[in-house]
């Protein structure tokens, strides 16, 4: 089950809610969610819940474990990672690493038809980053199952984050209070989230689609340049989108989820673009990656392989393709140029803005092609392609329809930090002008009845357009 569906918007969400609000006792209230949340992952995955589950078992035992245990507690924490992620090797990478041997070597090892359960890349690294935090003696070890089954398995953030740190939410599993106005404040951000999906990154996914699946000869430097864009557009609000929704509904259930983007496409730098962007990835790589390798802590040259390595991982996380990897060790080398060619920072601000949007935009359109080739080949056409044959030219008009073309225009305006611009004006205005912020509340009372607006649209748009592509099956 995915978000942009009717069955979750007019029957899990509403039923869920719903229970959830009339049940007093905060035990039965966490057993709801848990049995909700099992409900949203087997009405896609209905044998893969059964690993979902496991895998909490596991990570709980290990937890316990280790929190009982000061002798065997490295040992215990050892296996559990061999464990997590043999997990993810075998369900995500065997058809990848079998065709690499290959290729390499010239095997003929037969490539397994595994599917990939939705999600496992998350709840994975959500359950390794408790574990390691009850070793560090960040956390307790919880004595209750269902507690870390319901922090593993809670379905606004399940499938596609953001990864939520066990001590974010472990005092709201116990202890949570669900307001008017929090219930209103998420209902509108997940609307929000929403109409990025179903609005934007649908519509921007259409075009990418097509180009990306086109002749060769039908791409030069207009259709290059057009599916790039949409492609970019597509990723950012498909998944910030997602986040949105994630975060908001835990809001309307309670829980306070971190932010996981924040205007990464106003970003001056590769490094400031990778602060805001999937921001609970980073940090998590950072914290159980970057740091344990030594971080900076040992001299230059370590510290780039250390970087290097955080970036190869990235890039492996997110999908068994070379194109991922490259993806990551591109980001990676340039981080790395930033960093030690002190002349680029000294480049005027929209200069370096231009810069760092280039750098994503290619670096996305290696992420996106099927293969390094078609990647590189994408590229060429963008700075190169100047043959305007009838196909290619074609192929470029039939993107460009009266409503591409809006969508187009309102994605690029939402990417720009605007609400957040609003938002420090609100904060300044608190408390200073009664007047001014009576008016900023007949705003906000406004936002939330175009709200309710978005959402009719968004559930016309579903229930009329079969096309609602699910980008995180290749996570």
């Amino acid at each position: 089950m995915v978000f942009s569906s009717l069955v979750f918007l007019c029957v899990f969400l509403p039923v869920t809610f719903i229970l959830h609000l009339i049940i007093p006792s905060v035990k039965v209230k966490n057993a709801l969610l848990i049995v909700a949340s099992l409900v949203f992952y087997a009405f896609g995955e209905p044998v893969y819940v059964l690993c979902m589950i496991l895998s909490a078992l596991m990570n709980y035992f290990c937890a316990y474990g280790i929190g009982s245990s000061q002798k065997y507690k490295k040992f215990i924490l050892i296996i559990n990672i061999i464990l997590n992620l043999g997990l993810l090797v075998f369900f995500k990478y065997t058809g990848f690493l079998a065709e690499t041997i290959n290729v390499i070597f010239g095997f003929s090892i037969p490539i397994p038809a595994i599917s990939l359960p939705i999600g496992i890349s998350f709840f994975t690294f959500q359950a390794m980053s408790y574990v390691i935090d009850v070793y560090r003696g960040s956390v307790e070890a919880q004595k209750n199952f269902g507690k870390v089954l319901l922090y593993i398995s809670f379905f606004p953030q399940l499938i596609a984050g953001p990864i939520v740190k066990y001590h974010h939410i472990n005092k709201e599993i116990d202890n949570r209070v669900v307001t008017v106005q929090e219930t209103a404040q998420g209902l509108r951000r997940f609307i929000c989230g929403l109409g990025k999906k179903v609005i934007i990154a649908n519509t921007m996914a259409q075009a990418a689609d097509v180009i990306f699946s086109a002749q060769s000869s039908e791409i030069n430097i207009l259709t290059a340049w057009i599916g790039a864009i949409a492609y970019m557009l597509q990723i950012y609000y498909d998944f910030s989108g997602y986040s949105d929704m994630a975060i908001g509904l835990g809001k309307m259930f309670g829980f306070h989820f971190l932010e996981n983007f924040q205007y990464p496409y106003g970003a001056s730098s590769i490094k400031d673009f990778w602060r805001r962007w999937h921001i609970s990835l980073s940090s998590w790589f950072k914290e159980y990656l970057y740091i344990p390798l030594g971080g900076n802590r040992k001299g230059r040259f370590r510290t780039c392989i250390n970087k290097l390595i955080v970036f190869l991982f990235t890039g492996l996380w997110h999908g068994a393709n070379w194109t991922f990897v490259i993806w990551g060790l591109f980001h990676g080398f340039f981080l790395l140029l930033e960093e030690y060619v002190p002349y680029i920072k000294k480049l005027p601000g929209f200069i370096l803005h231009i810069y760092t949007l280039l750098v994503v935009c290619i670096g996305f359109v290696v992420f996106r092609a099927d293969s390094i080739g078609q990647g590189v080949f994408f590229i060429g056409q963008m700075f190169s392609g100047f043959n305007m044959n009838q196909s290619s030219v074609s192929l470029a008009v039939q993107q460009m329809t009266p409503w591409f073309v809006f969508v187009l225009i309102a994605g690029i305006i939402g990417a720009a930090p605007i609400k957040a611009l609003s938002d420090k004006i609100r904060n300044k205005l608190t408390g200073r002008d009664v007047v001014v912020l009576g008016k900023w509340r007949i705003v906000e009372i406004s936002l939330y009845i175009l709200s309710i607006i978005l959402l009719c649209w968004c559930m016309i748009r579903l229930s009329g357009d079969a096309y609602n592509p699910f980008i995180y099956f290749r996570f």
